[in-house]
């Protein structure tokens, strides 16, 4: 055996080498990635989540919930199948009479015209719910997107869509809202548009503040040492966790657009149409001094119902905030 063989022969043996050297840096680099994974893994679990089985679900969301989310399914259904229910015609005039007492043939009465207040009860849910729907639905959309980017680049661009926010919340809402429907036409678009319009702030506000806590935390400092795209982070690790607060306060938001469709139909701003049925417009067709006086019935029933819902998704959705426990009320 020759000097140079010795000397390959040590160094290889003592581990020093060139190839042992690499295969060392290689092992490390492998286990750094298993324990960060494992890092992920157990950052992601957490024993006070929501979690445990069906049983445990329901003692903590409560009775009173699941009667709230009846009620609420009861409405969905009623909005979504209104014209295919057996009910009178809701537009039809003279349908037994005005103002006309609940009886068995109009369950809640007649109006002034003699339109039949049950039937346009069941109809009245459509354009309510849709309003209050379509709204939140576009307010976590922009705004919700808005709020993650602006929390997770930070810097200028947080300082831009912050200030964009700001100008939102100080601008008088019911002045926007006229503004809005006034200048354009009130269909059902630009109506249910203008009140998401004024729900983009709350909710990106909240989007934001959840970003920027979730930003700190070790899976997603583990996903940035891994090499993800800024696209991916948001997408696969943020986005999963900022929904659940933006998730819970839905129906908290829809309840405050259900009330706020109803104030522009007092206003005479809801959706243009004698069709176009809601029950804002139900109350302000029956809040003449004869129907207070003489039919408060044709102003009670859509009340009613309209208070039973909004009251169904104000507390449905405190519960789920409590029940993911939310604590940045935005609304």
């Amino acid at each position: 055996m020759t000097a140079d063989d010795r000397k390959t022969g040590n160094l290889t043996a003592s581990g020093e080498g060139p190839v042992s050297r690499k295969g060392r840096a290689s092992r490390e680099r492998l286990l750094e990635r298993f324990r960060i994974l494992r890092l992920v893994r157990s950052s992601r679990v957490s024993d006070d989540g929501p979690g445990g089985d069906d049983a445990a679900v329901r003692r903590r969301l409560g009775f009173s919930f699941w009667l709230a989310v009846a009620w609420l399914v009861i409405m969905a259904f009623v909005a979504v199948f209104a014209p295919m229910l057996p009910v009178a015609d809701p537009t039809k005039v003279a349908f037994s009479g005005p103002r006309e007492p609940p009886s068995f043939d109009a369950w809640f009465g007649t109006d002034a015209l003699g339109r039949d207040v049950f039937s346009r009860t069941m109809h009245g849910a459509r354009i309510s719910l849709a309003v209050g729907g379509f709204a939140i639905v576009f307010g976590m959309v922009v705004g919700g997107s808005l709020g993650i980017v602006a929390g997770y680049f930070r810097g200028r661009l947080d300082q831009a869509v912050g200030f964009a926010f700001f100008v939102l919340l100080s601008f008088p809402s019911l002045v926007l809202a006229i503004l809005i429907t006034a200048t354009l036409e009130r269909s059902l678009l630009v109506v249910s548009l203008t009140i998401g319009i004024l729900a983009v702030a709350p909710v990106g506000l909240l989007a934001r503040a959840s970003t920027l806590v979730f930003a700190e935390r070790e899976f997603v400092a583990a996903a940035r040492v891994l090499g993800a795209r800024h696209g991916r982070i948001i997408v696969r690790e943020l986005l999963p966790n900022v929904v659940i607060p933006m998730g819970a306060l839905t129906l908290l938001g829809m309840a405050i657009a259900v009330v706020a469709e109803g104030s522009l139909a007092f206003l005479g701003l809801s959706v243009a149409g004698e069709d176009a049925i809601s029950w804002g417009k139900m109350i302000v067709d029956g809040a003449g001094l004869r129907d207070l006086q003489n039919a408060t019935h044709v102003t009670m029933f859509p009340v009613v119902v309209m208070f039973v819902t909004v009251l169904s998704l104000n507390f449905a959705g405190d519960r789920i905030r409590q029940y993911f426990d939310v604590k940045e009320l935005a609304f």
